[in-house]
């Protein structure tokens, strides 16, 4: 063989490699192509699942839904993939906020933040996804922050952090309790009480009063026309701050059977409370369990009971928990919206049926959960709420029915100064003031003397008790 013949054999072998690796690159592309074609349609195929979550978490599916699938499917958690897609406020809640729409020149806006834009409800969640329009992150300028008096008790700290460490989706506030840079503040919020500062109030800077106490107790003499703002558990306040709040996952599931669980079973005592006050400003609430007890067992602990007077709140949660059907969740004082830890904590996160006095039917029904528990207004006596107690206690089911609310939703932390932060950006924020605080604050109508209401309610209760009939 040749020199030119063995040239033209390894010319040709070149050739012949170089097609099969051609080829094998075309095998490879169409290869990658089919796989990535396959791949895109899985992914829609799985986030169209989760594009149909909005529609679920209007409709969640039931068996009579005609567009469910019938063919066995691995089960599905809906509410944990809801959850996936709560506001930021829920414990797992992802979903943040963005700016608002402008304000148009006519006609109200999209969010509706303040008390005059929407008065029937406490506005909490709108406030806590409020982003304004105008703010532009960290570029937005800093609002400064003074706590006037009583700053030990707030329990927060200076600087950022307050707004920082509660992923607050505006953040860009400061706080400070230097009296001595009051005139330089944005706002400056009256801790408990009113007392005047050195410098004149200028237009643009924001006072605020936070009240905490009972309205009979609290004495405000406030200066007229300097308060702007009001922060207080009043759902007409500017700003409210409730001692404890509900929120469904999904407002149009308020109630879902609790099939593995009977609330009555082995509890074989009916009502109790615990009064650790002597000398309790409420004599409503005093002479309201002496007349019920006529009716029905009523085991009172703590100092001015008969049972265990040194008996601490936990060890009578405990026993509660235990033994009893009913909980007097009865506040020390009867005002408009003062719903305390009383009911929130004693009587809702443990598994008896609280039994409330204090605001008013509607104050409970806005913030409390559907159905959860029984409000003295809605009877006439303490005699016709015995006779109710009595058949609750005889029916289990009837009974259970109040506990349907559980695993519907959560009790949320309202973050205070995340809502205020946001609100002290808002540049169409209206422009108010207070002629006089204390006229609003305990005015007629505010507090109220309960003995002489006892009346039945017309119709349902917050509590969501059974129609009137059913009480004869």
């Amino acid at each position: 063989m040749t020199i030119n013949q063995i040239r033209q054999l390894l010319y040709g072998m070149f050739i012949l490699v170089l097609f099969i690796i051609f080829l094998y690159c075309i095998l490879i592309n169409n290869w990658l192509v089919m796989n990535k074609t396959y791949s895109e349609q899985l992914w829609y195929k799985k986030h169209e699942a989760v594009i149909s979550l909005d529609d679920i978490e209007q409709n969640p599916p039931t068996l009579e839904s005609p567009d469910i699938n019938v063919t066995p499917i691995p089960v599905i958690n809906w509410n944990k993939m809801a959850k996936s897609r709560l506001p930021w406020y829920f414990q797992d809640g992802t979903k943040v906020p963005n700016n608002i729409e402008p304000k148009h020149k006519t006609g109200p806006r999209t969010s509706r933040i303040w008390p005059e834009e929407q008065n029937n409800t406490d506005r909490i969640e709108e406030q806590l996804m409020f982003v304004p329009h105008n703010y532009q992150y960290e570029n937005s300028p800093m609002k400064k922050i003074l706590i006037n008096n009583s700053f030990n008790g707030c329990m927060i700290n200076e600087g950022q952090t307050e707004f920082i460490s509660n992923d607050c989706p505006v953040d860009r506030c400061f706080i400070t309790k230097n009296i001595l840079e009051a005139e330089n503040m944005d706002a400056i919020i009256f801790n408990g009480k009113y007392s005047k500062p050195s410098h004149n109030k200028t237009s643009k800077q924001v006072w605020i009063l936070l009240i905490t106490e009972p309205a009979y107790k609290s004495t405000l003499n406030v200066d007229q026309d300097v308060i702007n703002w009001t922060a207080a558990y009043r759902h007409d306040s500017d700003i409210y701050i409730p001692y404890g709040r509900w929120a469904y996952y999904n407002p149009s599931v308020t109630q879902i059977e609790q099939l593995d669980r009977n609330y009555a079973s082995a509890k074989k005592k009916k009502v109790a409370i615990i009064v650790s006050n002597c000398s309790d400003a409420n004599k409503d609430r005093v002479e309201y369990v002496g007349e019920l007890k006529n009716y029905i067992t009523v085991d009172v602990y703590g100092e001015c009971g008969e049972f265990n007077k040194t008996v601490t709140l936990d060890e009578f949660l405990k026993i509660l928990d235990r033994d009893y059907k009913f909980y007097l969740a009865f506040e020390n004082a009867n005002c408009v919206d003062y719903i305390t830890d009383t009911f929130f904590v004693n009587g809702l996160q443990y598994n008896t049926l609280p039994v409330v006095m204090g605001g008013r039917p509607e104050d409970y029904q806005r913030i409390a959960p559907e159905r959860s528990y029984v409000h003295v207004d809605d009877f006439e006596s303490p005699a016709r709420l015995a006779e109710y107690l009595h058949r609750l206690d005889a029916d289990d089911d009837l009974y259970n029915e109040y506990f349907r609310w559980k695993g519907t939703g959560e009790f949320i932390d309202t973050k205070f100064y995340c809502r205020l932060c946001a609100m002290l950006h808002d540049v169409d924020a209206p422009t108010k003031h207070y002629r006089n605080v204390d006229d609003w604050w305990r005015g007629p109508g505010v507090c109220g003397d309960r003995k002489t209401e006892w009346r039945r309610a017309e119709g349902l209760s917050a509590g969501g008790r059974v129609a009137n009939d059913d009480h004869e």
